[in-house]
């Protein structure tokens, strides 16, 4: 079954198309990304490096990831649960980038919007001929 996920993966990307993987990372990568202007730290990140997942070759790899993600989840709602109220209208990081209201509700609905995606995708997983592979 791992084969068959990673030439999934490797099709899916060839033809532009984003795998459960890859949307997994471009979801955590802006979660993390947010977890650290909570923390103070400055806002480092590019759109363009959302998408460089790194490429999965076991079940224990992704496992790992995948546990890192919710860590990163976790702690992100921490941060919040955490923030004084005033925070939510102070520029998160620099102005151009809004406030911390307005990104902290991005990341909700962006990950909602690609966890929509994931579903979509595993449906279609699911109701693929498994005698085939």
């Amino acid at each position: 079954m791992q084969i068959v996920r990673l030439i999934l993966h490797l099709l899916l990307h060839n033809l532009g198309l984003n795998s459960i993987a890859a949307l997994t990372f471009h979801i955590n990568y802006f979660v993390n990304v947010a977890i650290q202007v909570l923390k103070g730290e400055p806002l480092n990140a590019h759109d363009r490096f959302s998408f460089d997942l790194p490429l999965i070759r076991s079940q224990g790899e992704w496992d790992s990831f995948r546990n890192q993600c919710l860590t990163n989840a976790e702690t992100f709602a921490s941060l919040v649960a955490k923030m004084p109220e005033d925070l939510l209208w102070l520029d998160f990081s620099e102005q151009k980038y809004g406030n911390y209201y307005r990104n902290i509700h991005g990341i909700i609905e962006h990950t909602h919007y690609h966890l929509g995606q994931i579903v979509l995708i595993k449906k279609i997983l699911q109701q693929s001929p498994k005698k085939n592979f």
